[in-house]
């Protein structure tokens, strides 16, 4: 599952591309991981939040540990407990320039990274709320992998077409649950030495 992604544009650009208002105070990474701050299209806003829905876990003496951010949310999942009340009300668009997947046996895997042909700034399904521990945060929805990333990982990132926007921001949840699908536009492959 995808737990890197670039962003390479800045606040301005990304809300006049979406149509949206700038959070002029937003700051992000241009390399995401989980828990950095990303950019998020959310409430008519480009906005930063944390990458990551946080997982309360417990030790084997049951005391509550580090809470584990969650980067992806499966689309056989997204009509279950943990998902259902953001996918129902919470949906947001995340601006992404290419997302990176690991390739390689373990110990020496190296990045591969994966864009859209002539589109240097797209963008992938999401979901966001608020949290006590990270404030607002937000997730990817992953869909099964096109046949151009198939053989590096069997997921990949819903990207939506600008005609579908906000369909998914504003639209009901069965219009959303209808634009989770695989991608078929041209990928942009790189790979890391």
């Amino acid at each position: 599952m995808c737990n890197l992604y670039r962003m390479t544009k800045g606040v301005a650009e990304v809300a006049r591309l979406f149509d949206v208002l700038p959070d002029t105070g937003a700051n992000f990474a241009a390399e995401v991981y989980p828990r950095y701050t990303g950019l998020v299209v959310a409430e008519g806003r480009a906005r930063a939040m944390t990458w990551g829905f946080p997982l309360a876990l417990k030790g084997r003496q049951g005391q509550s540990l580090k809470p584990k951010p969650v980067t992806n949310a499966r689309d056989d999942k997204l009509l279950t407990g943990f998902w259902l009340p953001s996918f129902k009300t919470r949906r947001c668009l995340i601006p992404v320039s290419a997302w990176a997947e690991a390739e390689g046996p373990r110990g020496a895997m190296t990045q591969t990274w994966f864009g859209l042909q002539d589109q240097d700034t797209f963008a992938v399904a999401g979901l966001w709320r608020p949290t006590p521990e990270w404030g607002d945060a937000y997730t990817m929805v992953m869909t099964d992998a096109c046949a151009q990333m198939a053989d590096v990982h069997h997921r990949m990132p819903v990207i939506l077409a600008r005609e579908h926007w906000s369909h998914w921001t504003h639209g009901s949840a069965d219009d959303a649950l209808r634009l989770v699908r695989t991608c078929d536009l041209t990928l942009t492959i790189e790979r890391s030495n």
